[in-house]
């Protein structure tokens, strides 16, 4: 990497930048995050001429990294005279896009990028880049959906399914008291996925609906002990598609919290299917918080 440099710092809000309108909107979304939260705003760009070295020439190289730092030196100037107050951080790298945002978000900073990037047809509706980062991520992870400007719902919403979501929970409570906003706690339960559930759903379901009822008013009793200043609505359903429900939710949130990558111990795909149809289909931006330890999301 070159540029300017800085002392890392916890809460850095870092973005990838690449020239596409799903960038450009991520970018803007994470300058106004990074202001919020008075912090650090890095643009990151990756040329990949290092990967590509073997098949491109001396003047194609220097061509490209030119044409990165000519992008990133544009998209500083429009975010500084957004937000003159914000420091803006611009990074080249010559390696890959998600080794480089990994890399700058460091320990403790929020990865920002958008739902598709260059090059890939429009009905891909997650890229490569955004998969790769928000399946192996060990920070936060934005992806950001929705419109350029989009219009404030008001309220940030966290998707709660066990109660190790406490974690995302605290998270979510957090942008909300940022933003002004309250919390709404979300927790959708489907039925029918197993013998026991098949069981007490034959009894009337009143066993699964006390066990869900006690998820979410664990979690949402120690947020309000937490953020007592912080308005929480927590609210609970059954409905045959959690992605589906929480997508709909989606349309009524200016962020979808919710726990993320898989502990480094699960066998099978990283991005189970809830957390993949948000990041396919969500209509604000969603919020991945790594499930790392006690506290940190859900294990199920």
């Amino acid at each position: 990497m070159d540029g300017t440099t800085a002392r890392p710092g916890p809460g850095r809000v870092v973005v990838g930048v690449d020239g596409s309108p799903s960038a450009g909107t991520a970018v803007r979304w994470a300058a106004a995050e990074a202001a919020l939260r008075g912090s650090t705003l890095f643009l990151v760009h990756a040329a990949g001429t290092g990967m590509q070295a073997p098949l491109l020439s001396q003047a194609e190289i220097v061509r490209s990294r030119q044409a990165g730092r000519e992008l990133l030196d544009r998209t500083a100037e429009a975010i500084t005279a957004r937000h003159p107050e914000l420091t803006v951080v611009t990074e080249l790298t010559d390696g890959g896009a998600p080794d480089g945002l990994r890399r700058a978000a460091a320990l403790t900073g929020t990865i920002v990028v958008g739902h598709r990037g260059l090059g890939g047809f429009s009905s891909l509706l997650l890229g490569s880049v955004g998969l790769e980062v928000a399946a192996g991520a060990t920070t936060p992870v934005v992806v950001v959906r929705g419109t350029a400007e989009p219009v404030e719902a008001g309220v940030v919403l966290a998707a709660v399914r066990d109660e190790a979501d406490v974690g995302c929970a605290r998270v979510a409570a957090r942008e909300a008291l940022m933003r002004k906003v309250p919390l709404r706690l979300l927790h959708i339960w489907s039925d029918g996925v197993s013998a026991r559930s098949r069981a007490a759903l034959h009894n009337g379901g009143e066993e699964i609906a006390r066990d869900h009822v006690r998820v979410l008013s664990s979690v949402s009793d120690r947020v309000r002990e937490e953020f007592p200043d912080l308005p929480v609505d927590a609210e609970g359903q059954k409905d045959r598609s959690v992605p589906g429900a929480l997508v709909g939710a989606s349309h009524q949130a200016d962020l979808l919290v919710m726990g993320g990558r898989r502990p480094p111990g699960h066998l099978g795909p990283t991005l189970g299917r809830t957390t993949l149809g948000l990041l396919q289909h969500a209509h604000c931006p969603v919020e991945l918080i790594p499930r790392q330890g006690p506290g940190h999301g859900s294990t199920s």
